[in-house]
């Protein structure tokens, strides 16, 4: 299996939890995952401000075939190990890695030092 290469996305993330809610009362989410303990919330989120934010890592080159196995242990095990925390959603083709916002850039160096090339050019200044 190839090296997954991975790019920033240019937004920034919070992720909610919404225990009693079935669906968002609004049309402002990126994905939503709905579980017994209630729904998960990913949205966009203002480059500035308070709160829990992170930022998404999304790739596998131009996608990866839903057989394919590995593709997210590939990227998430480095991470792992590095004890950098990570929130996933799978897209038909690729994954959407979130990583808290301070930990960007040990996230991107630990996943070149792991063989994954990372497009790092939407980065914000700050986040370099």
């Amino acid at each position: 299996m190839s090296s997954p290469r991975l790019g920033v996305v240019p937004s920034v993330f919070a992720v909610q939890h919404l225990p009693h809610a079935t669906f968002p009362e609004d049309d402002d989410w990126i994905a939503l995952v709905r579980a017994p303990e209630g729904l998960t919330v990913v949205r966009e989120t203002w480059p500035t401000g308070s709160g829990e934010r992170w930022i998404g890592l999304y790739g596998g080159g131009t996608g990866h075939r839903l057989d394919a196995p590995g593709m997210p242990a590939a990227i998430l095990q480095p991470l792992a190990e590095a004890r950098i925390p990570v929130f996933v959603a799978s897209t038909f083709h690729a994954d959407l890695v979130l990583v808290p916002e301070p930990m960007i850039r040990d996230a991107v160096a630990v996943l070149e030092e792991a063989g994954h090339p990372v497009d790092t050019a939407q980065l914000r200044p700050a986040d370099v």
